[in-house]
């Protein structure tokens, strides 16, 4: 009876054994699924992200190409006493890619100085480069075509002001945006399809109109 007694309880340790072994295999069976599962969806995104990468570099090259015209021809319409252009430098920086404007002014022996707008050129250079900025963004991003110009071009040289507002005219008609500029600078009304004059009086302020081209 002794040994019936033994070989009952080895039968049923070992039923037990075998019950955990199943079950060991089933959950290590249905880890290694989740694992292969987690690997390939692991793979897909890469991929997604590898081809994001590739769609907003390639955005970010348009859009360097883009800035790069637009301000080439501002600057060589704007200063046509200069040899001016812009440069773009596409390079990657940990893993993002960065640019920077380098701004190009030839001189009369064909040496050339390059560097910011500001450092380059002055302040003249450096507002109008600014202001052409502000309208690629407004262009590319699909942002309302309203230009609001409040005393920016300060900085530019006073006979330097008409040309900045005729290229304004002539690329807001090119593009269909309008500009709203705040001026004390009458040079820009020639440029303007329609001038009013703001005057303050009694704590009201009135418009007059004063000019249309």
């Amino acid at each position: 009876m002794a040994l019936v007694e033994q070989y009952n309880q080895l039968t049923r340790s070992l039923a037990r054994v075998e019950a955990l072994r199943d079950a060991s295999l089933k959950a290590l069976s249905e880890s290694q699924t989740q694992v292969a599962v987690l690997e390939a969806e692991e793979e897909t995104l890469s991929r997604v992200a590898d081809l994001f990468r590739v769609l907003i570099d390639r955005e970010v090259m348009d859009n360097a190409k883009t800035v790069e015209s637009l301000l080439t021809e501002g600057l060589q319409a704007i200063f046509d006493d200069l040899d001016l252009s812009v440069r773009t430098e596409i390079e990657v920086q940990r893993g993002k890619v960065a640019v920077d404007l380098v701004t190009v002014q030839k001189q009369s022996d064909g040496t050339t100085i390059e560097g910011s707008s500001t450092d380059a050129c002055g302040g003249s250079v450096s507002t109008v480069q600014s202001v052409l900025l502000r309208i690629v963004v407004l262009n590319r991003r699909g942002l309302r075509p309203l230009l609001l110009l409040d005393e920016s071009l300060g900085a530019v040289a006073e006979h330097y002001v008409p040309r900045v507002g005729q290229f304004l005219s002539v690329l807001a008609d090119r593009m269909g945006l309008d500009v709203l500029a705040v001026s004390h600078n009458p040079a820009l009304v020639e440029a303007a399809n329609t001038a009013y004059r703001i005057q303050k009086k009694d704590g009201k302020a009135t418009f007059r109109k004063i000019g249309r081209k």
